[in-house]
């Protein structure tokens, strides 16, 4: 268990300093899918969605990637279960058909994003 919450604290450390340095200066991985073939990805927009989450705009947050800001509480409660349970952590009990859909679900929203008459889906700056 102390293995898990060092493991998870470092992470934590290491992505508060990417948003921190990378707000800071302006430096920003760019997503490869985006910048080699012009598609938004499911995940596009996930920086500036955690950024806006810091900051505690939550409604420019969900702008910038509504799927994964609805996702990302059962994430976090996910993380949190795996490092304080001492049996098998809840996410190995889930069936492999909620998978294949949860992947599915991931797959449908980067085709939706990509269309114009879906275009709301898109990482969205809000003034």
């Amino acid at each position: 268990m102390k293995k898990k919450i060092i493991i998870c604290i470092s992470l934590l450390i290491l992505l508060i300093t990417y948003l921190y340095l990378g707000n800071k200066f302006h430096i920003y991985l760019d997503c490869p899918i985006k910048k080699t073939i012009g598609l938004y990805c499911p995940g596009c927009g996930i920086t500036r969605m955690l950024l806006s989450i810091l900051q505690l705009d939550f409604y420019q947050a969900f702008r910038y990637n509504p799927l994964l800001f609805i996702c990302l509480p059962f994430f976090i409660f996910f993380v949190i279960e795996g490092i304080i349970s001492k049996k098998e952590p809840l996410y190995n009990k889930i069936p492999t058909k909620i998978w294949v859909m949860i992947i599915v679900i991931f797959i449908i929203y980067g085709i939706l994003r990509n269309i114009p008459f879906f275009d709301f889906l898109a990482p969205t700056v809000i003034k």
